[in-house]
């Protein structure tokens, strides 16, 4: 595929998770971008999804090959399961796990906020609760 037409796609496919669009996903995808593309700002239609809590479009996403814990943005967003556990979203959270989102990634390279801080920010006790039983560990 050429560098224009996969720019395009990429494009598609981000703008369709962020507002929401499973069919344009799923479109997008079969035409050929990948699952674990990203938008010029760093941002990767499964964080957008997990952000707004669009749990078919996360799963179709993971189905597709994005991977869990893939960072997106360059500063300002995070890891998927970051994004969702902030807002409480617990059933994507709890699909981004299921699919191996490691519990106790730091988001910011390593160096910043874990998904359990985001929900415990929010707050959201069925989200904490889920990632604790899923081995998230509070910070020391």
């Amino acid at each position: 595929m050429n560098r224009r037409r996969h720019k395009k796609l990429s494009r598609r496919l981000v703008d369709a998770a962020l507002v929401g669009d499973v069919s344009r996903v799923r479109a997008a995808l079969r035409a050929g971008a990948s699952a674990e593309t990203a938008d010029t700002a760093g941002s990767t239609p499964l964080y957008l999804a997990s952000v707004n809590g669009d749990v078919g479009i996360v799963r179709v996403l993971l189905a597709a090959g994005a991977r869990p814990d893939t960072e997106s943005g360059t500063g300002s967003e995070g890891t998927p399961l970051c994004g969702a556990a902030c807002w409480g979203h617990t059933e994507t959270v709890r699909t981004l796990l299921d699919h191996g989102a490691d519990p106790n990634l730091r988001e910011d390279h390593g160096t910043g906020r874990t998904p359990l801080d985001w929900a415990s920010n929010g707050p959201h006790r069925e989200t904490m609760d889920l990632l604790v039983a899923a081995g998230a560990r509070p910070r020391e």
